[in-house]
């Protein structure tokens, strides 16, 4: 399916003419050089192609024959390739780096002797009169080169020419050549169902975080533990040369930097594209998806876009009301990828339309909707997972401590509407009581876990899990998160907000964990603030006294020994609905919600 969808897709672009889509046999390189070579195959110039507008000089992206792919064996490119191999020369000096140059080098003439003996083109008879005098010792006497071109990559032109070597006609007529005279077996391709030459090798996949910077491997069988009745490498799972190509031209291409159908969520890089009739309705329908996956935080016009979309998807509107060029039954597919050594492990593959994600991630930010809001727009994953790692006093919680594969557990549970992750309440409770951060953000997590574990249990008799304050709510783990917030607030009424640590600060983990053993002792401080309170304030004392009489009386007779996972969410809760009801909802802690 993945791969189908992929191959579809690269198709789709081809015929659109999509920038930076390659045709069959052929990819985008970073190439930095251009060897300029006379009809005589002298040298006249060593032209710098890379761009330089920025602070640092960036390789231009050319359209040049496809790759072999290279691990430790020596495989040249047509055409072009690093200086090791086109020169003979690279950066390091030992003699076994030495020696591995002279004969990539050595591979690299043998080839191109032999694939254009019998072409008559005057720019490529020009590079075979090159080989026959370069030398690589050439390098460090010519004022031509520099040191900066080790291990750079170099293409072909001739002099006076505008286009390179690899772009002339005679050129194209012996790559596609190459192509043809496939040694692979044939096999029914799993992607088309042709019978055509198989991919022994598939192409490396770049750009995903984490992984090996030479590329990684969906479909990869290198070893005889992963082969079976007599087949190897690709014939294990015999796709086309073409699909193969296809497939991974498009995935490199959704994984290139600054793509707008890229996000990376943790360690999980996430990939989409739609099917639509026209590239304006695809754009548009990739726009409003990558919006409501990943709001933007600070971006006040982004967010004005975003809320109307989100309205619209609640009431049953058409999303076209918003759009012209939105519609609802646009199909959409969406890929997480994240590294896994040499090969990439798929977080999750999703397919549905437009409207059907959209739903679901208007419910995801309805299960997080607290009152007060906690945030100035809707949170993105990326921001809901830094509540699940420590937040040490002085710094910003680190991307790199959060627990790996969640965002692709969590982002499969928003994209499909299914539980959060099983992990999800344990993990946040546990860092509320090791930092003792009730952070908005971790107590709305607790909350959507909660809420949706009713909703999809169909737990009618239980309570409801409230957006704001619940007065009514004899739910023990909601009143003894409340009583702990009113009891808070009775110490801070009575020595000051300026004490250096409050019962929160102390006492947080355990009340929430085992309350039996904390509230006695609590309650009993807090009639010694109280009776502070009468001499200062008698008014203060007689509401905050009257407030824990109401909530002490919901409560069963005796404090519970111990709470489950699920009440000690619940208690976060009310802690949270209480401690901000002191405000009347004149303040929220919008400043404390943002990251």
């Amino acid at each position: 399916m993945i791969l189908s969808a992929l191959n579809n897709y690269y198709h789709r672009l081809v015929e659109s003419g999509e920038d930076g889509i390659a045709l069959f046999g052929f990819s985008q390189e970073k190439i930095s050089y251009a060897l300029i070579l006379t009809e005589n195959g002298s040298l006249v110039d060593v032209r710098d192609i890379r761009d330089t507008s920025g602070k640092k000089p960036v390789p231009a992206i050319l359209t040049v024959p496809q790759p072999p792919k290279r691990s430790v064996n020596i495989a040249p490119c047509f055409l072009w390739d690093k200086s090791s191999y086109v020169l003979g020369v690279n950066s390091s000096e030992d003699t076994k780096s030495r020696k591995r140059a002279v004969e990539t080098h050595q591979a690299f003439k043998d080839m191109h002797r032999e694939l254009l003996k019998n072409c008559d083109s005057p720019a490529l008879k020009a590079l075979l009169a090159f080989f026959d005098w370069w030398r690589p010792e050439v390098f460090d006497e010519s004022s031509l080169f520099s040191e900066s071109m080790r291990d750079a990559n170099f293409v072909f032109r001739l002099d006076g020419e505008m286009e390179y070597l690899h772009e002339c006609r005679e050129a194209q007529l012996v790559r596609r050549s190459m192509l043809q005279q496939s040694e692979s077996p044939s096999e029914f391709c799993l992607v088309t169902g042709d019978r055509t030459p198989v991919a022994l090798l598939h192409p490396s996949i770049k750009g995903v975080y984490g992984a090996q910077t030479a590329g990684a491997s969906i479909v990869s069988f290198n070893l005889d533990a992963f082969t079976s009745y007599g087949k190897s490498q690709g014939q294990n799972a015999p796709i086309s040369e073409q699909a193969t190509f296809a497939y991974t031209t498009v995935l490199n291409h959704l994984l290139r930097k600054g793509s707008r159908q890229r996000l990376q969520l943790g360690d999980t890089s996430v990939v989409f594209w739609a099917e639509t009739c026209s590239m304006t309705q695809a754009q548009a329908a990739e726009g409003l998806f990558a919006k409501l996956l990943n709001p933007p935080a600070t971006d006040a016009s982004e967010t004005d876009k975003l809320r109307p979309a989100l309205e619209a998807v609640a009431k049953g509107r058409p999303l076209r009301d918003l759009d012209p060029e939105l519609e609802d039954d646009t199909k959409l597919h969406v890929l997480g990828l994240a590294p896994n050594a040499s090969r990439l492990s798929v977080r999750f593959w999703e397919t549905g339309s437009l409207h059907s994600f959209a739903e679901r991630l208007a419910q995801h930010y309805r299960d997080l909707e607290l009152q007060p809001m906690p945030w100035r727009t809707e949170p993105s994953i990326w921001r809901l997972l830094l509540q699940t790692v420590p937040h040490r006093e002085g710094s910003q919680p680190k991307s790199d401590d959060i627990p790996p594969q969640l965002a692709g557990e969590m982002t499969r549970a928003i994209l499909t509407g299914r539980r959060y992750p099983g992990s999800l309440l344990s993990n946040l409770i546990m860092r509320m009581r090791a930092d003792g951060d009730v952070s908005p953000l971790r107590v709305a997590l607790c909350k959507a876990v909660l809420a949706r574990d009713a909703r999809i249990a169909n737990k009618l008799k239980e309570k409801e899990i409230p957006m704001s304050l619940d007065i009514d709510n004899a739910e023990p783990g909601y009143l003894l998160g409340r009583l702990f917030a009113a009891l808070e607030n009775i110490q801070q009424s009575a020595l000051g907000r300026d004490i250096n640590a409050t019962i929160r600060d102390r006492y947080y983990g355990a009340a929430s964990a085992t309350p039996a053993s904390i509230f006695p002792v609590l309650v009993r401080n807090a009639q010694h603030h109280l009776s502070r309170l009468r001499k200062d304030k008698p008014g203060a004392a007689v509401n905050l006294e009257k407030q824990i009489n109401e909530i002490v009386d919901k409560l069963p007779p005796s404090f519970p020994k111990s709470l489950r996972i699920e009440a000690q969410g619940r208690f976060a809760i009310g802690y949270y609905h209480q401690n901000k009801a002191r405000f009347g909802g004149q303040e929220s802690s919008t400043e404390e919600g943002e990251e």
